[in-house]
């Protein structure tokens, strides 16, 4: 059988009228509500805000990571070339010959080191 809603109905009791007690601290109540949706809502943007920051982070690392990958590579190839121009100079070289007389000692300008021994298109600056 359905409920009624009768007033006879003693599972549901009427409550007093609210009192001025009641009153203010359901404003209270209301209140701290609202204060902790705020909190809550800023909360979330401070944490949405930070994941933005570190995946922006993360995208700029990952470039200079490339770019550092590349000059590796770069630098490696450099190396493999230079290397094999030295195995390639050092047969023929007059200052490494056994028997050689020593040769005179040499006093270089600090920027002379700068400049390319091997001129090769490949290394051009």
């Amino acid at each position: 059988m359905p409920h009624s809603s009768d007033s006879s109905d003693s599972s549901f009791s009427r409550s007093p009228p609210p009192s001025k007690q009641d009153s203010s601290d359901d404003v209270r109540k209301v209140q701290r509500r609202e204060k902790n949706r705020i909190a809550a809502q800023k909360s979330r943007q401070r944490q949405t805000q930070k994941a933005d920051t570190l995946h922006l982070e993360s995208e700029d690392l990952e470039k200079q990571n490339a770019a550092l990958r590349k000059e590796i590579k770069q630098l490696t190839e450099e190396l493999k070339y230079f290397t094999s121009v030295l195995s390639s100079h050092e047969p023929l070289c007059s200052v490494l010959a056994p028997g050689a007389p020593s040769p005179p000692e040499v006093v270089y300008s600090a920027h002379a080191f700068h400049q390319p021994h091997v001129s090769s298109p490949r290394f051009q600056p």
